[in-house]
């Protein structure tokens, strides 16, 4: 059950993770988050417990049964959508490979598919293969000057062609975040599937598929204290026409496994229910989402001029994700140098958003910072200072 107070404790919360416990400092959120011991633990046990498959009569098959069964359940509390609603998959760009292949099946050649340029390119490269073997056309969303999406320029590009508009709900990149009701509107206008990459969103704010209209949408818990695993809802009216791919002999029902290719996951199923039951441990997002926002006002507040920040200027519009870039120091030597005072940060060049970077005025890399509910804010406080002492 959630906490009944008003603020996280981040303390509490740190104290069930050993990682943190070393003096390194982790603000590499979004190349993958910490992991509390009770992740661990569920994985480990349901290894020992459950080695087993589903439909046999013995203890450790049910076993296995109910693992499934509790990942589902809690999947869709996550998402905001029913158990039977939920795929799983070996991660988020497995996942819309084969979910794209599936829904195009009915696609013609001609047909188009809307992109955006704020997007990871695990939520692009998917329609562009498509696109090769299906002769469909694959048009790009622009961005404003600031890195928000044109809405405007969306909607003039939406015609009776669009079967889908797939796009990042937050940016990986520089933490920008889209109006995804907005957008979920205006594809079901055209006739459109609204088709989501949730992966960077979902480590940082709530979701409800059912409020925003999302027809499928995909997320990695990976980026908010989970294991290496894809996590999709795809709502029952749209899936349940679908022809999946898959082995003939294998389940369809509930809906969702028909999706699901081999043998599931089980002990990374069980870490999954393991880190959503932490979340809501500690709060959940109502707690995570204003004390997240407090480390980013606090980081922007104390960096020096001599620290460029690509993207939003503020927090409004954003998760606590930052790329930036210090004067007369290359983006590598400034991680190099962070991790050399135990601080963890990558430099980069596309961060896999190919249709982003070129747009933000860097040359080379860039070095991206994230933070996520378990930071402190002592822990900006040195990385702001080191970052200052560079500049």
């Amino acid at each position: 059950m959630a906490q009944t107070v008003d603020h996280l404790d981040v303390a509490a919360a740190r104290d069930r993770f050993s990682v943190l416990k070393s003096g390194f400092l982790f603000f590499d959120a979004p190349g993958g988050s910490q992991v509390p011991d009770e992740v661990g633990e569920a994985v480990a046990r349901a290894m020992r417990e459950a080695s087993a498959n589903l439909g046999a009569v013995y203890e450790t098959s049910r076993r296995v049964g109910r693992i499934l069964e509790q990942a589902e359940f809690r999947a869709a509390r996550f998402l905001g959508c029913e158990p039977h609603e939920v795929i799983f998959g070996a991660n988020m760009t497995s996942l819309d490979f084969m979910l794209s292949r599936t829904a195009a099946r009915a696609f013609q050649a001609g047909d188009e598919i809307l992109v955006s340029a704020l997007d990871h390119d695990g939520g692009v490269a998917p329609w562009l293969e498509l696109a090769r073997d299906r002769d469909l056309v694959v048009r790009t969303v622009e961005l404003r000057e600031d890195t928000s999406l044109d809405y405007e320029d969306l909607e003039s590009k939406l015609s009776e062609r669009t079967r889908v508009v797939a796009f990042a709900w937050a940016s990986n990149a520089v933490g920008t975040v889209v109006d995804a009701r907005r957008v979920c509107e205006l594809a079901r206008r055209a006739g459109a599937l609204a088709w989501i990459d949730a992966v960077h969103y979902a480590a940082h704010r709530p979701i409800d598929v059912r409020a925003i209209g999302a027809d499928v949408l995909i997320c990695s818990p990976y980026k908010f204290c989970g294991p290496h695993l894809g996590v999709a809802h795809g709502r029952a009216e749209v899936i349940e026409q679908w022809r999946p791919y898959k082995a003939r002999p294998a389940p369809s029902t509930p809906l969702g496994r028909r999706f699901e290719t081999g043998t599931p996951p089980f002990e990374l199923l069980a870490g999954l229910g393991a880190a959503i039951d932490y979340l809501d441990s500690i709060g959940g997002f109502e707690l995570i989402m204003p004390y997240e926002r407090s480390l980013g006002e606090r980081f922007l507040a104390g960096i020096s001029d001599a620290v460029s920040v690509y993207g939003l200027p503020g927090m409004d519009g954003r998760v606590p994700t930052f790329l930036v870039n210090v004067a007369g120091v290359p983006a590598a030597e400034v991680a190099t140098r962070l991790a050399e005072q135990r601080m963890a940060v990558w430099a980069h060049d596309s961060w896999y958003s190919l249709g982003l970077v070129g747009r933000l005025g860097y040359e080379d890399q860039a070095v991206r910072i994230g933070f996520i509910h378990y930071n402190t804010v002592d822990e900006v406080d040195q990385l702001v200072a080191a970052l200052n002492r560079l500049a």
